[in-house]
């Protein structure tokens, strides 16, 4: 495991806008690193349950590119801004992480953000919002960018099998979309 600086070396520069009829549906998320106590920690969201779609899993804050965004990094701040009231001020963008494609027709643009502010400064500001995010998660980096720390198992959907990435934080399991993440990021380091 890399100290912080490392983690930042092994992020991509902003991608090349890409056509917005290629077939997929642009989204973004913001992966937002937050010095708590000294730690690196990563800030997840647990999916509010009453949701129709992924209710109840854990992500990062971030959804569809709308039109009225200028780019991948102005939707992840946006999105981040409205499911835990994370000011766009105090995210300092580090790079990027590589593009992934989802089953479901969706293509992810990770942002690496570090937020700027003292722990004590910015938890009093963030507040999940209660129509999309039941609860925040603050995991030790260190832990999410471990690569001994995810398992593989078979997931299956309308007929297809692939194998899978998960992770645990507590009592809480993290696998799909944001445990490819992070296991990807995980394997540059």
């Amino acid at each position: 495991m890399q100290q912080t600086e490392g983690w930042w070396r092994s992020l991509l520069p902003a991608p090349a806008p890409l056509p917005l009829d290629d077939g997929v549906i642009a989204s973004a998320v913001l992966v937002p690193v937050l010095s708590k106590a000294g730690t690196e920690h990563i800030i997840l969201t647990k999916r509010a349950s009453h949701l129709s779609k992924h209710a109840g899993q854990i992500s990062f804050p971030g959804g569809r590119i709308d039109a009225s965004d200028a780019s991948e990094r102005a939707a992840a701040l946006r999105e981040a801004e409205e499911e835990i009231a994370l000011p766009p001020a105090l995210v300092e963008v580090k790079g990027y992480l590589p593009d992934l494609y989802t089953g479901t027709g969706y293509r992810i643009t990770p942002v690496v953000g570090r937020i700027t502010a003292a722990y004590d400064e910015v938890a009093p500001l963030l507040q999940p919002a209660p129509a999309e995010v039941d609860e925040m998660l603050f995991v030790p980096a260190s832990h999410l960018l471990t690569l001994a720390n995810y398992t593989s198992f078979v997931r299956e959907h309308e007929g297809r099998r692939w194998t899978s990435r998960r992770i645990t934080s507590g009592s809480h399991v993290i696998w799909g979309a944001t445990a490819a993440i992070l296991h990807g990021w995980a394997g540059t380091l």
